[in-house]
């Protein structure tokens, strides 16, 4: 059940970004009175899954789920129909249209991926709001437990000032911001330290196998109880474990520090259930384990147990549009640095370079409809960028050259074009088998 909640928000994030991609292209090019021949969702090689011709243009689902097309008239795109190119050109097709039409026809894909994430935070912040907690609320500091991390120096308890220079407003952006970072500062009982982030921070932290680099102190929360764990008889999921052995502990950090002196033992503990505190006997075994799953407490519970205060904002429709879209201007600037670390071999950011099966790994098991439309706009976004590389076959390949006719007032030969047209083919190709290929190396090492 897990993976088709999966695979069913993969394949709908899918389908919604390709479709309006299309899209973009479909409806300028209709717009000004260009033959548009087929419109498909996802790849019909040899055969398709469903198509039906209306008018001059035939819609249909193909059976490969790597993308989509429409296929213009007069273009010169991944069809490589030489064929028509080789007859004289009609009214109707691509290449008799003005430079200026023929532009907006190849930048309407990447305007709608942009377009539609600032539509979908916008809407998100309408209908969520914001919910956060303020990096100066978290008194007690961040919980370090990435190995990479911790050999840079950072150490839990730490207070995170700055990022490059820029205060820290909001907990949840220290991960994102820490990604890309150069140097931060911190505050660690009361003394100011600076820590310097190697170029080649990323690739570290790839090796780590670590999801984070920082969390937030929560407290032990259980989440689940095997039946293999010798607690199974005193704990329970949701039950907070608040003492052990006769210490009051607040953070879960604190009870994994304390369980390593406790191998082996049976220590006295008191939990909280349902409001109330319960005394149990704790069995820790020789792995300093209490053998449990912990879970993750809502921020309103937090709020409630005293920890943190939690910031909430709610917007008017009105209100919402500017803070949307400053929201997806931060992320597409946050984007275009990730693929300038990725294109700088010195920072090993390369090697995290996933395929499909990586998009698909970052939804959740579990639908959400906020993370689901969260993930969609951060997708849309990275399409559009994408996109837009100067790689021929690209959109952006094809604006380059309706550029350089525009300003030279030449216009490439169809001959040039075509070979453009395979090199850039090639390109594709062989990014997709390093993406996909990364996915496969780290599904067969387990990282």
């Amino acid at each position: 059940m897990e993976f088709a909640i999966k695979l069913s928000q993969f394949l709908l994030s899918l389908s919604i970004l390709i479709v309006l991609h299309e899209l973009g292209h479909f409806i300028p090019a209709k717009l000004f009175k260009t033959r548009v021949e087929k419109f498909y969702l996802f790849f019909d090689l040899k055969y398709s899954l469903f198509k039906k011709k209306i008018g001059e243009t035939e819609y249909g689902i193909g059976w490969l789920p790597l993308g989509g097309y429409v296929k213009i008239s007069g273009m010169i795109d991944e069809s490589m129909d030489k064929e028509q190119m080789a007859l004289p050109a009609q009214p109707w097709e691509f290449r008799s249209k003005p430079t200026w039409q023929r532009l907006i026809i190849m930048l309407g894909g990447v305007m709608v991926n942009f377009l539609l994430a600032f539509i979908i935070y916008i809407g998100m912040t309408f209908y969520y709001g914001e919910q956060y907690i303020a990096n100066e609320n978290v008194k007690d500091g961040i919980w370090v437990n990435n190995p990479t991390v911790e050999k840079l120096g950072f150490k839990t308890g730490d207070k995170i000032v700055s990022i490059d220079g820029i205060k820290v407003q909001k907990f949840d952006e220290i991960n994102k911001e820490l990604f890309l970072a150069k140097e931060v500062d911190l505050n660690r009982d009361g003394k100011e330290i600076k820590i310097k982030l190697p170029v080649n921070f990323i690739d570290q932290l790839m090796k780590s196998q670590r999801g984070t680099l920082i969390n937030l102190r929560m407290p032990f929360v259980i989440g689940a109880v095997p039946k293999e764990s010798p607690n199974k008889n005193v704990l329970k999921a949701k039950d907070i474990i608040t003492s052990c052995n006769g210490q009051k502990v607040t953070y879960a950090d604190q009870l994994i520090v304390l369980f390593q002196g406790l191998k082996g033992k049976t220590v006295p503990a008191v939990i909280r259930r349902d409001d109330k505190d319960v005394a149990i006997n704790l069995i820790i075994n020789d792995s300093a384990k209490v053998v449990v799953q912990q879970a993750m407490l809502p921020y309103d519970n937090l709020e409630k147990l005293g920890l943190y205060k939690i910031n909430k904002q709610e917007y008017g429709f009105f209100q919402s549009i500017p803070v949307g879209i400053t929201r997806g201007i931060n992320e597409l600037a946050s984007y275009g640095k990730q693929l300038k670390a990725i294109f700088s071999p010195s920072t090993g950011a390369y090697k995290g370079v996933g395929g499909f099966g990586a998009i698909f790994n970052i939804f959740p098991s579990t639908w959400s409809w906020f993370v689901f439309w969260n993930i969609t706009a951060l997708l849309s976004i990275m399409l559009g960028v994408m996109n837009l590389l100067p790689i021929p076959a690209l959109d952006g390949g094809h604006v380059i050259f309706l550029l350089y006719e525009m300003i030279s007032g030449k216009k490439p030969t169809d001959k040039f074009l075509e070979r453009a047209q395979m090199v850039g083919f090639v390109l594709l190709i062989t990014l997709l088998l390093f993406a996909n290929g990364n996915d496969i190396y780290k599904a067969i090492v387990g990282k």
